[in-house]
């Protein structure tokens, strides 16, 4: 008896994930949790630089800087709640001391274009096609940072503004980068502080945008983890309390869809041995000082000199 309807998948033919790829992920939810499976996992990934990034037109402008290799200073920031910020990046750069903000923007700056220029595989994960224009400036910013909406004109962008925008994103990390393959797809995360119908009329818009330029035989993709989210675990049990974000089940069971997609299955023997290690080194015994116990760290220590001797850029 099948008790749902599932999406079909298949293995991507060509330019699969193993362990000697380097991954760049950008943008909202779903590149922060599969960040977190492939840090878990020890690939070879960085994950938003400048924090989380909502729409394209922010993730457009980290590319753009990144690429032309944009040096932030005091004019760049501001001070708002006894905190320095940029409209540039998410408040998780935000700092009480302003050099210590330009420190850390200048340097997820030089990060990202080296991973652009390195990745062989460019995950982008949109959230939403609202935005916030600060009227000030008359530009968009990735992230209000609590100032007052008055300060801002909240507007949806369109389908072709939307295309437009990932067509310029492609053609940034092609520029510097024309081997990486990029992998779009929509945050399942529904953005109901927008609204009920508007989440969903914005959800449309990326959706439509990315498929009017996605195409595999230029290396662009696409990962369908929103209607995993929305039709294969179409059920309340999948989400956290807020019944807005995915639960840790939810999470798991799109990671094991994507792995399916993209990682090679050459990769899964380093991927049990990494998760050996790991619940090896999440185990609390009740008495650590037994010869058992001791025994069970020497082999734990072999297992880790075995695989980082494999793959040096492993570290536990």
């Amino acid at each position: 008896m099948q008790l749902q309807t599932q999406i079909p998948l298949k293995k991507q033919p060509h330019h699969q994930i193993d362990y000697n790829s380097k991954l760049l992920l950008l943008g909202s939810c779903f590149s922060e949790n599969i960040g977190d499976k492939l840090a878990y996992f020890k690939f070879q990934s960085v994950v938003n630089p400048f924090g989380i990034l909502f729409h394209p037109k922010a993730i457009e402008k980290l590319i753009t800087d990144a690429i032309n290799q944009k040096t932030y200073s005091e004019e760049d920031i501001f001070s708002h709640n006894e905190l320095w910020h940029s409209f540039d990046a998410h408040s998780s750069l935000s700092s009480s001391d302003k050099n210590e903000l330009i420190e850390n923007l200048n340097s997820a700056i030089n990060s990202t274009f080296q991973q652009l220029k390195e990745a062989s595989h460019i995950v982008i994960t949109l959230g939403t096609a609202w935005v916030y224009r600060f009227i000030e400036t008359d530009s968009f910013v990735a992230n209000c940072h609590k100032i007052t909406q008055k300060k801002f004109l909240k507007e949806i962008l369109s389908v072709d503004e939307i295309s437009e925008s990932l067509e310029s994103i492609i053609a940034l990390i092609k520029s510097v980068n024309n081997k990486a393959s990029i992998i779009l797809t929509v945050s399942p995360v529904r953005h109901l502080k927008d609204g009920f119908i508007e989440n969903q009329q914005s959800k449309a818009h990326l959706l439509s945008a990315i498929h009017t330029i996605v195409e595999p035989r230029k290396n662009s993709h696409y990962f369908p983890s929103y209607e995993i989210m929305m039709d294969e675990l179409r059920d309340y049990r999948f989400y956290t309390e807020d019944m807005i974000h995915p639960n840790q089940t939810a999470v798991n069971y799109i990671w094991g869809k994507f792995q399916f997609s993209w990682i090679s299955e050459n990769a899964n023997t380093t991927m049990n041995s990494v998760d050996t290690i790991q619940k090896g080194l999440a185990h609390r015994p009740f008495n650590p000082n037994t010869e058992q116990h001791q025994q069970f760290l020497k082999n734990l220590q072999q297992k880790k000199e075995t695989l980082q001797k494999a793959f040096p850029f492993i570290q536990f």
